[in-house]
């Protein structure tokens, strides 16, 4: 069984998995040394028009994650909001107090989590585990053992899944999931927990096995059935990052959003 996350070939699937990989990295790294918040304004709009721009998944998918993203930057902008410090106080309730600097922070550090969740959305959506897993071995030199066995775990995810579906409707079919209380909850956990890890042993050993036979150990060169290269979408890449990293630190200067230029220093 394998894992289709795309439903139609994108140009972004097309750029090399390790490319990307490091894009990705390097931008990370970038945004979490902003501490303009009118930087991270345009840069999460501008990231979120090209997460629903490239299509490489159904809507109901797409909605769902981009919904996932926005309430993990919800719950890391609270925080930091609610009980945070500051000079111009907005509101205070017991424990609860607002101010001009805590709320510029919350915002800060929610976008900041926003635009990390639509750039690791952007790389998760288009990139296929076959060619990244290949890509780490022909272009990083990962060594193939730990490239195939990755790829494996990867893969019995979904059989893994299929198998917890299977011993439930089998429980329920027995009757053993009728019970109620605490004790009953915890003797289900344990029957669900000792058949999976059983299971995921004999799984394992038997891969172990076969990967050994394959020869997946040795250390000399080897030949891939399928080949990574570099193609014009890579570049197409490296310009679309580009364009959007420099429009958010430019707009962020001709059309400032918010007064808060350097938010760390306003605390």
């Amino acid at each position: 069984m394998d894992i289709k996350w795309t439903r139609g070939k994108n140009w972004l699937a097309e750029i090399n998995p390790s490319y990307k990989l490091l894009i990705i990295a390097a931008l990370f790294i970038v945004f979490l040394c902003v501490d303009n918040l009118n930087v991270m304004i345009w840069s999460s709009l501008f990231f979120l028009i090209v997460y629903l721009m490239h299509r490489s998944i159904p809507v109901k998918l797409s909605i769902i994650l981009l919904f996932m993203a926005l309430l993990t930057s919800l719950f890391s902008m609270t925080a930091m909001t609610l009980f945070g410090k500051g000079t111009h106080l907005l509101f205070q309730f017991g424990l609860i107090r607002i101010s001009t600097e805590s709320l510029a922070r919350g915002l800060m550090l929610g976008l900041r989590s926003f635009t990390f969740g639509m750039l690791s959305l952007i790389f998760a959506t288009t990139t296929e585990p076959v060619p990244f897993f290949y890509s780490l071995m022909q272009q990083c030199r990962m060594p193939v053992r730990f490239a195939y066995g990755f790829l494996a775990a990867f893969r019995m995810l979904p059989m893994m899944a299929e198998e917890f579906q299977i011993l439930r409707q089998a429980l329920k079919v027995r009757g053993l999931s009728r019970a109620k209380g605490v004790a009953a909850t915890y003797n289900r956990f344990k029957r669900y927990c000792l058949t999976m890890l059983v299971q995921s042993i004999r799984r394992a050993q038997r891969t172990a096995v076969a990967m050994e036979a394959k020869r997946f150990s040795m250390t000399e060169a080897r030949t891939f059935y399928y080949s990574i290269g570099w193609s014009r979408y890579d570049f197409f890449f490296s310009l679309l990052i580009g364009f959007t990293v420099a429009a958010s630190f430019i707009l962020a200067v001709w059309i400032p959003l918010t007064p808060f230029v350097h938010v760390l220093d306003q605390y």
